[in-house]
């Protein structure tokens, strides 16, 4: 375990340079917990529940690496969703659903990764900024192959605005080092077609994407958008304890990312449209597996 001294010739950092360097301090020395000097925390008017991860043991404070990269404020714009106190909403199938939470907007996820040395980050997708892109990517047959979306701009501007308005998914464009690079689809299982394939539980969150742009291609940048991903929704919802998906099983390249992000390939199964993969990822496994 790493301590951290309080140094005596500068002031006391506010709660995000606090995080920033906790970060640091996790990546450079490889520890699963550090501790801090609550002299720090007092200086800097900063409370233990301010931290956001900690336990108060005596002078210090105790901050294990699983519970901080879930619950430091570095990476979204956005407290994790608090979910609406209404009951379920009918679902497909009966797939009753808890009401989801209102959807981001803007840049709601930024994370600096260092295996990749670039910053991945996330927003919000409109489709007056972000149309052109994305029907130039949907045409690119390396993407028509997976997505079988090679259509026009008209035909593609009504299936983003279905998923704008669909209150169970968010569409979104990532970016490394603010260069947007490819598409999202954030899904909540339940209420997506996946559900009726597997035991869907209500929180469980899911995803579809694909990197547009080739000069973005390449194992370390891919491992870097599939880490953060996944993290952000981890982060994004506390009562999500499982992240599914359902990429074609041929897509071998992808699936070779899974087992060190802590997937878990189920079965496969058919869809009406394709042979697919029923992958799981849970909190546990990829906070314990998975180093930032």
């Amino acid at each position: 375990m790493t301590a951290i001294d309080l140094p005596s010739a500068i002031a006391t950092p506010p709660i995000f340079d606090l995080w920033l360097q906790i970060d640091a301090l996790f990546a450079e020395t490889g520890e699963d917990r550090i501790e801090l000097s609550l002299e720090w925390l007092m200086r800097g008017d900063i409370a233990l529940h301010d931290l956001r991860c900690g336990i108060s043991n005596d002078c210090t404070i105790i901050v294990d690496r699983i519970d901080f990269y879930q619950s430091a404020g570095l990476w979204t714009n956005r407290p994790p969703a608090v979910p609406p106190a209404s009951g379920l909403v009918p679902g497909p199938d009966g797939r009753d659903h808890p009401r989801r939470p209102a959807k981001p907007v803007g840049q709601f996820y930024e994370r600096y990764d260092r295996e990749a040395r670039c910053v991945v980050s996330f927003d919000v997708l409109t489709i007056g900024s972000h149309l052109s892109l994305f029907h130039r990517w949907q045409n690119d047959p390396r993407v028509a192959h997976f997505w079988e979306e090679d259509k026009s701009k008209e035909d593609l501007a009504a299936y983003l605005a279905e998923r704008i308005a669909n209150p169970g998914v968010l569409p979104a464009i990532a970016s490394f080092d603010g260069d947007p690079a490819g598409y999202l689809e954030f899904y909540w299982a339940r209420e997506d077609r996946l559900g009726a394939y597997y035991d869907s539980h209500p929180w469980d969150r899911g995803w579809h994407g694909l990197i547009g742009e080739r000069r973005h291609l390449g194992r370390m940048k891919t491992a870097a958008w599939l880490r953060s991903l996944t993290h952000y929704l981890f982060v994004d919802c506390p009562l999500t304890e499982k992240i599914v998906g359902e990429p074609r099983a041929d897509n071998v390249k992808l699936l070779r990312y899974t087992d060190p992000l802590a997937y878990r390939k189920i079965r496969e199964f058919d869809f009406p449209h394709k042979r697919a993969a029923l992958m799981h990822c849970y909190r546990d496994e990829f906070f314990a597996k998975v180093r930032f």
